[in-house]
């Protein structure tokens, strides 16, 4: 790979970053002028602008014909977000989540990433099922800006101070932020075109497949506007919208982004049998393991977090160790599938027990 491919990869995932914030910050002020909630826009005008990224980098590899690209992208970034943007965010600070839409979006999540899951096992993922994806964004953001009206007061105030702009807007200020989502749609376009062309040179440089650049360096790339957008709530304070970040953005991602990749591409996207065999797996228990978190107790502990954390590293080193063949990949296997995975699920389910047991004492005694 030359010098100037690089260059382009670099600007191209800058470009992207860059222009994911700029449309982010002026349709949500957009959407408020026109009378919006501060909540809503947080569901869906901000869930969409940080995944705008994902949907750039998703259509254009399935235009270009490099599928493996394209479902890397959006598996390694629902991965990513679980375990890597959730895990920091808790240990920046315990994530306590009272926001009913996010109790309510987990299993939801769950039931899409089994969809998803079960259209990818004849090895592609049909125009037909894209477009049945795309059905599902809209009406999951119907059914999101319904449940927003029954948010708490507490809730809808966390979202407004967030969101909401600070000074009056203007009709001059109204056409910068028109301008500002053309520019940020136009940076993210060229930037998805960059990095994609980089992306598929430094495979080729390095000899590794396009999926796991696209599981790794892209997913965590065009993830970065979810992680900023996590952690600073995190550091705020605001963790309904931490947490409603990453779950929407999980949802938007599959529903979203693989659906208008899906609808686009006359024969579909082409699923490869690694990632059916490991990295949806991976992203279907990183979604299942959520559950038992969100279900019961309703927090986030930190070594919950770092656990979370941990995990990423444990499935880049595994991504790392398969793309090399090096002779540590069935003893790290066999650690990670016999002890590792089991303890952890047994421990998750202690805990959740116990969380349960001394939720129904402190309810007995009320």
């Amino acid at each position: 790979m030359d010098l100037l491919t690089l260059v382009l990869f670099i600007i191209g995932l800058g470009m992207l970053i860059g222009g994911a914030e700029l449309l982010v910050r002026s349709a949500s002020r957009l959407a408020l002028v026109m009378g919006v909630s501060p909540l809503v826009v947080g569901l869906t005008v901000v869930a969409f602008g940080t995944s705008a990224p994902e949907i750039a980098v998703t259509t254009q590899s399935v235009l270009a014909g490099q599928s493996d690209l394209a479902i890397g992208n959006v598996v390694g970034s629902n991965i990513a977000n679980v375990l890597l943007i959730l895990g920091l965010s808790a240990l920046v600070t315990p994530l306590v989540v009272a926001q009913q839409l996010a109790r309510l979006d987990i299993p939801v999540m769950i039931a899409v990433s089994l969809t998803v899951v079960v259209f990818a096992l004849d090895g592609r993922i049909a125009r037909v099922e894209g477009s049945l994806l795309l059905a599902g964004i809209i009406a999951y953001t119907v059914f999101a800006i319904r449940q927003s009206r029954k948010e708490s007061q507490a809730i809808q105030k966390e979202y407004a101070e967030e969101f909401a702009p600070r000074p009056p807007t203007a009709g001059t200020q109204v056409l910068l932020n028109v301008g500002g989502v053309a520019l940020g749609l136009a940076l993210i376009v060229l930037g998805a075109r960059w990095l994609v062309d980089g992306a598929t040179s430094l495979a080729r440089t390095f000899g590794v497949s396009e999926l796991i650049i696209g599981l790794t360096v892209i997913a965590v790339g065009t993830s970065l506007p979810e992680i900023a957008t996590s952690i600073v709530a995190s550091v705020r304070g605001e963790r309904d919208i931490a947490v409603g970040n990453v779950v929407g953005s999980n949802l938007f991602n599959l529903l979203g982004v693989l659906g208008i990749a899906g609808s686009l591409a006359s024969g579909g996207i082409s699923v490869s049998n690694a990632v059916l065999r490991f990295d949806l797996p991976v992203m279907l228990t990183a979604a299942i393991a959520c559950l038992p978190i969100f279900a019961v107790g309703n927090v986030i502990a930190r070594w919950q977090g770092a656990l979370f954390v941990a995990y990423y590293a444990v499935y880049t080193a595994y991504l790392v160790l398969a793309a090399t063949e090096h002779d540590a990949l069935p003893v790290f296997s066999t650690v990670l599938w016999a002890f590792v995975l089991p303890l952890t699920a047994v421990t998750l389910a202690v805990v959740a027990w116990r969380t349960w047991r001394n939720d129904r004492r402190t309810k007995t005694t009320a």
